[in-house]
């Protein structure tokens, strides 16, 4: 059987990163639970021309690799800084150009980062309507950390840490059981 394939995506533009950090938290939990093809990607790996593609088909190669790996992906881990109360531009940029059945279904757990506590109704009311768009299938924990909860780039604060543990935890769950489900529809297609 062929493990999830888990992306995380963080909407960071230089590394290190609170958001990075924030989503390998949870992508990391989910993979102690589960097997899991899993891995991290940023906007760094996506490149400067992101921003300047109008089209799918404007976008530069490293671009257009970030949004092949999301379409494809079993599950995802997305996050954003917040910037005036949503997530970034560019994080919406890139998610205008998924197709809009591409996430129908799939698991997707959601993470934010800002200054301060005012922001953490963000994943509420910005992050779950444009994935309620797409009808991804939105885990019920999501993780807001602010600026204090982190001590020298890394995750630091007890609650945060156990928000990413149990956002992880019911991803894994539902990757894994989804995978399972598939197993019986895998092994009658190698027959």
């Amino acid at each position: 059987m062929t493990p999830p394939r888990l992306v995380g995506l963080s909407a960071n533009v230089q590394r290190p990163s609170k958001t990075r950090t924030l989503v390998d938290a949870v992508l990391h939990e989910a993979g102690a639970q589960t097997a899991l093809d899993a891995r991290i990607l940023d906007f760094v790996d996506a490149g400067p021309g992101l921003g300047a593609a109008w089209t799918r088909d404007q976008l530069p190669t490293a671009a257009r690799d970030v949004l092949a790996a999301i379409e494809a992906a079993d599950g995802l881990v997305v996050g954003s800084p917040v910037y005036k109360g949503a997530y970034t531009g560019l994080f919406k940029h890139l998610f205008d150009l998924v197709d809009p059945g591409a996430l129908a279904g799939k698991p997707v757990a959601i993470v934010a980062t800002g200054g301060g506590a005012r922001h953490a109704l963000v994943v509420e009311h910005a992050f779950r309507p444009l994935f309620g768009f797409f009808g991804a299938l939105q885990i019920p924990t999501a993780v807001y950390a602010s600026d204090a909860d982190f001590t020298d780039g890394a995750l630091t604060e007890a609650g945060v840490r156990a928000r990413a543990a149990e956002a992880g935890g019911q991803l894994a769950a539902l990757l894994a059981h989804r995978a399972a489900a598939a197993a019986p529809v895998e092994l009658a297609a190698a027959e």
